[in-house]
């Protein structure tokens, strides 16, 4: 059984290795870095003309502020999806879908509540990327995702009291894009 599945994965690997169009991009997002620090990197990998597939991470361990001003947006964020490009891949107008997941910790911006927990759902997004030079790409674009929730509700972030957990559907927007791309 080991055999048979190392012999595929050897096959798939040749294939891949083989395969036309191959590139691997890696992006960070700058808009992300500007709405409260949020640290992200990307990888895509194309492999058809108007295909890639991506992998995004994004961690953001920050508060801001102090004592009852302080701001929790604390997030760990793992994507794995697809762009589909209609002219040529890493090169002008994409469209995007993926799976998503989420561990949150956010409140504090209009009332001392904070809410922790899970999210995960699918992703859309649009966008466009510009070629600034062989290697670098300039990327626009905008997502929203959907999904469901898993969620506990606190009275304030440093006394535990609970006020609520459940679970609840969402649409949120997921990102708003200005990334440098580097091109292998």
């Amino acid at each position: 059984m080991i055999r048979r599945f190392l012999l595929a994965a050897g096959l798939a690997a040749g294939i891949c290795l083989n395969a036309g169009a191959q590139e691997l991009s890696l992006s960070t997002n700058l808009a992300d870095y500007a709405a409260g620090g949020t640290l992200n990197l990307g990888a895509a990998y194309g492999f058809s003309r108007h295909w890639t597939i991506n992998a995004q991470a994004r961690y953001n361990p920050f508060s801001f502020g102090e004592g009852s001003e302080e701001v929790l947006q604390k997030r760990r964020t793992v994507t794995a999806g697809t762009r589909w490009w209609p002219w040529h891949m890493y090169s002008g107008w994409w469209m995007g879908a993926g799976l998503q997941w989420q561990e949150f910790a956010e409140g504090g911006r209009r009332s001392p509540e904070t809410s922790e927990g899970d999210r995960f759902g699918g992703s859309f997004s649009a966008g466009y990327s510009t070629m600034l030079g062989p290697h670098f790409n300039l990327d626009f674009g905008l997502g929203l995702w959907a999904g469901y929730s898993l969620y506990t509700t606190y009275a304030c972030q440093r006394c535990g009291r609970r006020l609520d957990s459940g679970s609840r559907a969402f649409i949120l927007p997921n990102e708003l894009i200005l990334g440098i791309s580097y091109i292998f």
